[in-house]
């Protein structure tokens, strides 16, 4: 195709031009993923270099250097992983527009029982390719990398000039919180853009999350023979004390409510416990772990006190039990920034266009690494190749899936969106 004269504007041919790439090279997009999903990335353990050294081979395939940014072997294992590289391709253009980082993270909860199909297979059946992290969230590296791929192509074909920069950010700690992911990428000054796009589902633009608490509770006693019970102090009787306490809070949460859309109300989840030495043993002591959901309008300091007071008080009821809290995690709620708006504008307008439905604007009930950079002051959107909710993805389930049609528009939405930006 010869180029045309150089243009500022997009147009719906423009727009048309990016959708027949991303279809005709729809083929190469699902290959791309499948090979995604063939290298795990269970977290734990969080042994993901050697996925990130796979992703920044196939990138190179399409012409797309990663820069390969390994964080410190030492900070990764005492963060409790194994070996932890982030990836970051930048493409810049001509001067006077945003650079706009696509952030999609590759570490996943391992995949558990009951799976129909090989969880790292990438097996395509009935127009869906099942494996765990299809839909979350490597799914995104393709769309990402698709709608890049597709920009830069017709954009060079129509001679369309392109203002500003994309960086691909490709991280690997979500699970554990983000903190050696996009939080080790801003503290080290590494990526600085302007907006930012971070992985999520098709049928909705997520401008809001949670914030969520996460503390080990260590509860003491004094071990006895089960024959002399009385000689202990019996740590799970203290912890049942304390279960029941805070689950007595779920009660509470229900009547405060959130006024983001998509939010409901704060709610606590007790998701591990372990104790004892043996059935003849009397328990001396006994660990709980705890994640607290904190709706946008809590204060965190505030809601870490008073689990720390509702612990504190259960346990003074058990005679002779002592208790240690210990934060494992505290990532904060993320509300809209002014300066998302066009980002946000652009994804409705084009997902309305390609889906057919209206796409609206809502929180979710999740958290994620878009806190990280809402922090550092960039406005933010949370938008991806994915279902209308994170159950019907099968995500952290067994036979977790995407539907490819939902990959291919999502492309189309993101690629649209990155003209828009890049061309205004």
């Amino acid at each position: 195709m010869t180029p045309t004269a150089p243009s500022t504007a997009p147009s719906t041919a423009l727009y048309a031009a990016l959708d027949g790439w991303i279809d005709q090279h729809f083929e190469q997009e699902v290959s791309f993923l499948q090979q995604l999903v063939r290298v795990p990335t269970d977290t734990p353990p969080g042994n993901n270099a050697p996925h990130a050294e796979r992703t920044a081979e196939l990138l190179a395939g399409f012409g797309l250097e990663a820069e390969k940014h390994p964080v410190p072997a030492q900070q990764v294992h005492d963060y409790g992983l194994e070996s932890l590289t982030n990836l970051i391709v930048r493409r810049r253009y001509g001067a006077g527009g945003p650079v706009i980082a696509l952030n999609a993270h590759g570490d996943v909860v391992p995949p558990g029982e009951g799976w129909s199909h090989d969880p790292y297979g990438g097996e395509v059946v009935d127009g869906k390719l099942y494996g765990r992290a299809a839909a979350v969230s490597k799914s995104d590296f393709a769309s990402y990398t698709f709608a890049l791929r597709a920009l830069e192509a017709v954009a060079q074909a129509q001679g369309v000039a392109l203002k500003g920069g994309v960086e691909l950010l490709f991280t690997y700690d979500e699970e554990f919180g983000g903190e050696l992911g996009p939080g080790w990428l801003l503290r080290q000054q590494l990526t600085q853009p302007d907006l930012l796009l971070a992985a999520g589902f098709s049928y909705q633009v997520v401008t809001a999350h949670n914030g969520c608490l996460q503390l080990e509770v260590t509860v003491h006693g004094q071990m006895a023979h089960a024959a002399i019970p009385d000689t202990g102090i019996d740590a799970l009787q203290g912890a049942v004390q304390i279960l029941n306490a805070l689950y007595a809070q779920n009660q509470h949460y229900q009547g405060i409510t959130s006024a983001v859309e998509g939010i409901k109300h704060p709610y606590l989840n007790v998701g591990r416990i372990e104790g004892g030495t043996n059935t003849n043993v009397v328990p001396g002591k006994v660990v709980l772990k705890l994640d607290r959901r904190m709706i946008p309008e809590e204060n965190p300091v505030e809601v870490e006190a008073e689990i720390r007071r509702v612990i504190a008080e259960a346990a003074a009821r058990q005679p002779g039990i002592t208790v240690e809290i210990k934060r494992l995690l505290l990532a904060e709620s993320w509300r809209q920034q002014e300066g998302s708006a066009a980002l946000v504008a652009a994804l409705q307008r084009h997902g309305e266009a390609v889906f057919g439905e209206p796409i609206p604007t809502s929180g979710t009930p999740l958290y994620t690494d878009v806190r990280l950079f809402g922090a550092a002051g960039i406005p933010a959107a949370i938008y991806g190749a994915g279902p209308r909710t994170v159950f019907e993805s099968h995500a952290k389930r067994a036979d977790e899936h995407l539907v490819l049609e939902d990959l291919r528009r999502a492309t189309q939405v993101v690629a649209r969106t990155l003209a828009d930006l890049l061309t205004g």
